[in-house]
């Protein structure tokens, strides 16, 4: 089964800092594109990574700012997004997802707050 199963959402607050995980199987992913993207409530999505199957990182210039490190690891067949200084409009459901095999995780909550 082709799919990617993502972890590590929680509450934090305003400042604080989230590791997110995204676990593939079902596919070659060591030759696979993957995206980090979030949807914010009443929002479209928003890309905030792209790891080459290398592991080369590109990210976007709205809203990073320096402040998010993508990583994989191919033998595990695992990304991660490490995020920090994370505000309260960053909170959304943060997914991965593959363009080529045409497939996205459910997602998990990033939820900032006081």
């Amino acid at each position: 089964q082709v799919q990617l199963v993502e972890s590590g959402g929680g509450v934090v607050r305003p400042g604080g800092s989230l590791r997110l995980s995204c676990v593939a199987s079902g596919f070659v992913f060591k030759s696979a594109t993957i995206s980090w993207v979030r949807r914010a409530p009443g929002k479209g999505p928003e890309m905030a990574s792209r790891l080459s199957p290398s592991g080369g990182a590109t990210y976007s210039t709205n809203f990073v700012r320096g402040r998010f490190t993508a990583s994989r690891d191919n033998d595990k067949n695992t990304l991660c997004l490490q995020m920090s200084d994370l505000q309260p409009e960053e909170t959304a459901v943060d997914y991965c997802s593959c363009d080529a095999h045409g497939i996205s995780g459910r997602g998990t909550q990033v939820t900032v707050t006081q």
